[in-house]
């Protein structure tokens, strides 16, 4: 008779070896799967239903992974794969998917022969290094500052997107706006804060064509009280606090003791005389408009309109940022630490207009805003969410430029170089590590490939007039135009992609595959749901006999 073993069979569950890496390698070829069709100009488009039963139409690689409900931990860590993409340079989400399904997809029949992980990984990294080193050769140097080849640029990486039919209006927009809040930091860089100082406000009604980069800012808020306040100023002085003009209440609360009739007029009259105070040395400067993120009392408002100052309150702090950076004011904290310096004097107009049922104050005609915001109009706000989303990519890729100015070319041309010229050093790598760095050469074809497909070409030909013209690294700018399906000239053609996206793409795509390739088990902790008031589930006896081996736990 056996001893009899303790197995853990709810708490514990546990797959391993080459079955763990043949579920996570068709669980990332599944997710690629599912946006392979939106890569390219001719990409089709997703219509997703989101958790609040909102539609979303798009063929934004991250946009539609958002949304997927995946349970699978190798399904979840490829769309992680996307949203850091979309993070760090705002394009390549969709690419960055495919490449890293397709370089699991070639391991698979290296694990199948038992090759150990380690090797493949180690394969990867070095054809990683090479693959770089390919896109630092043929990279183009370009002048940020002339505006044809950034338009030519930005077009030719959102002629992927929806909003491509509408020409180079995103492609002014970006650009337009990238280049106003970009900030030199010297050694002849320049950063650009897209998140902090570029807001985008999606008004329905009127036309796309009425979009537009303001030299200023907008926000949704009318003037505290429109009847006695100006709603247009002329070269206004503007003031910003981030202190409420209100009388203080007590941190915790405060009990007074009043024995006299004449004690209650004196409090009153305190407060009164504690929010005049506050007022005049505000008037002190002779302010045109004095904007608060806290609250502003009747009383101030009163003594404020009588001085012909114009106030706007509870304004959210990212605002009161934008509009310090547009206007070149200081947000103060204390109304009696007022300097003259603070007061902002570069904003040309301030203008409350009423745009469909809402108030919208502008601060515009700005000297040198360092922020601005991008108007969008449009027929539906599906319409403007889609805009706005391609809008951001378009600003992503023109900040790329501004920071990094090297271009390569698009179409999967890059990456056809790329694998010709690590096909052909593949001779030369040693031991076997040759097969798996070769195998990632090959994976880099993918791109062009799932191109072709999109354009409904004919795919092995396509694909095979394309090897030969690559075949010994040269040409390397010829490739698949993503409208036509034609091989073309990608400089002729104007299609570009920014160095950093693609250099990302492929440090994401490679070290997640490595990543993965490295998972030999899946240990899930989480337990069963038992039917309530079945009370704790007792650890299984097993005798030995029965036991499965991969579940039995050391004496």
């Amino acid at each position: 008779m056996h001893a009899p073993v303790l197995v853990l069979k709810d708490s514990l569950k546990r797959e391993s070896g080459t079955k763990v890496h043949h579920a996570n390698i068709q669980a990332s070829k599944a997710v690629a799967d599912i946006i392979r069709t939106t890569l390219g100009p001719r990409s089709m488009l997703k219509m997703l239903l989101d958790a609040s039963g909102g539609i979303v139409v798009t063929n934004d690689g991250n946009a539609i992974l958002r949304e997927l409900d995946i349970a699978h931990p190798a399904a979840k860590s490829m769309i992680e794969l996307s949203r850091t993409q979309d993070e760090e340079v705002g394009d390549g989400t969709t690419s960055v998917i495919i490449l890293a399904g397709e370089m699991l997809h070639v391991a698979e029949a290296f694990i199948e022969k038992n090759y150990h992980p380690t090797v493949i990984c180690r394969a990867y990294n070095k054809a990683l290094e090479d693959a770089i080193a390919v896109l630092d050769n043929i990279a183009m140097v370009i002048d940020p500052r002339d505006r044809a080849t950034m338009l030519g640029l930005v077009k030719s990486c959102i002629g992927t997107k929806f909003t491509s039919q509408f020409g180079d209006l995103i492609a002014d927009l970006a650009i337009d706006a990238t280049t106003t809040v970009g900030v030199d930091i010297g050694q002849g860089l320049r950063d650009v804060d897209i998140k902090n100082y570029i807001k985008v406000e999606k008004v329905p009604g009127g036309q796309l064509e009425d979009s537009r980069v303001l030299k200023g800012v907008m926000f949704n808020k009318d003037v505290v009280a429109p009847g006695k306040m100006r709603r247009k100023i002329v070269n206004p002085r503007i003031i910003l606090l981030d202190s409420p003009l209100e009388y203080k209440k007590g941190e915790n609360q405060t009990n007074a003791e009043l024995l006299k009739e004449e004690d209650w007029n004196l409090l009153l009259r305190m407060e009164e005389e504690y929010i005049e105070e506050i007022c005049m040395q505000i008037l002190k400067f002779k302010p045109d408009l004095v904007i608060t993120e806290k609250g502003l009392s009747d009383l101030a408002c009163h003594y404020l309109s009588k001085h012909g100052v114009t106030a706007i309150r509870r304004l959210r702090k990212t605002d009161n940022n934008r509009i310090a950076k547009a206007c070149g004011a200081v947000i103060v904290n204390r109304p009696d630490e007022l300097q003259e310096s603070d007061v902002g004097t570069g904003a040309g107009l301030f203008e409350v207009k009423k745009i469909g049922d809402e108030f919208f104050a502008f601060i515009v005609d700005c000297e040198d805003p360092k922020a601005c915001t991008v108007l969008l109009r449009g027929a539906s706000k599906d319409l403007l969410n889609e805009v706005e989303r391609n809008l951001q990519d378009a600003m992503s890729v023109a900040r790329n430029i501004i920071k990094n100015p090297k271009l390569v070319p698009g179409g999967g041309a890059t990456e056809l170089t790329v694998s010709a010229t690590l096909k052909q050093k593949s001779s030369s790598v040693e031991g076997i590590e040759k097969w798996p760095y070769e195998a990632a050469a090959i994976a880099f074809e993918a791109i062009p490939r799932t191109l072709a497909q999109n354009c409904g070409v004919n795919v092995i030909r396509t694909m095979t007039a394309l090897q030969g013209k690559h075949a010994n690294g040269e040409n390397a700018w010829i490739g698949i135009d993503g409208n036509t399906g034609a091989i073309t000239d990608m400089k002729e053609g104007k299609i570009w992609d920014a160095y950093n996206v693609k250099a990302q793409t492929f440090k994401t795509a490679i070290e997640a595959a490595c990543m993965l390739l490295r998972i030999d088990d899946i240990v899930s902790g989480i337990k069963k749901k038992q039917a309530p008031g079945s009370g704790p589930a007792k650890p299984k006896i097993e005798t030995g006999e029965d036991a499965d081996s991969e579940q039995i736990l050391p004496d």
